[in-house]
């Protein structure tokens, strides 16, 4: 792998982004979220706290084409959901019961856990495609 200037470095983690097909999930998740059997999980947390949720969330929105983001109801806590806000602002995001947000970890592609200690600091990102649908 060449080294990039800026931008996501993690060799895996850029490798399951670039491979990423239409309507695959990729989750970014606290560390306390279950991954299920099957589901690769990359895990980024070193310690309690590192890394933050937010910058790693920003971070792959960067680099993935995201049609739809999920995230959980419950996540109350007011500066995550001014980051969540923000950076899927560009995003059509739906608000489900965790519960179901969980459901959804079964068919992700992978699950990235961060060191985020906020509850319910998980977003499901659905990728899109990086051009237009003609019309029909």
């Amino acid at each position: 792998m060449t080294m990039r200037p800026d931008g996501l470095w993690h060799p895996r983690l850029l490798e399951i982004v670039a491979a990423a097909g239409h309507g695959d999930l990729i989750v970014v998740a606290d560390p306390g979220l279950p991954v299920p059997p099957g589901v690769e999980a990359v895990d980024l947390v070193w310690r309690s706290g590192e890394p933050r949720f937010l910058p790693v969330l920003r971070t792959v929105l960067a680099e993935l084409v995201t049609e739809a983001a999920t995230v959980a109801e419950e996540a109350a806590d007011p500066e995550l959901r001014r980051g969540l806000d923000a950076a899927l602002a560009a995003t059509p995001t739906a608000r489900v019961p965790h519960a179901r947000l969980k459901q959804l970890t079964s068919q992700a592609r992978a699950v990235v856990r961060t060191g985020e200690a906020t509850p319910y600091a998980n977003v499901v990102l659905r990728a899109g495609v990086p051009f237009a649908h003609p019309p029909r």
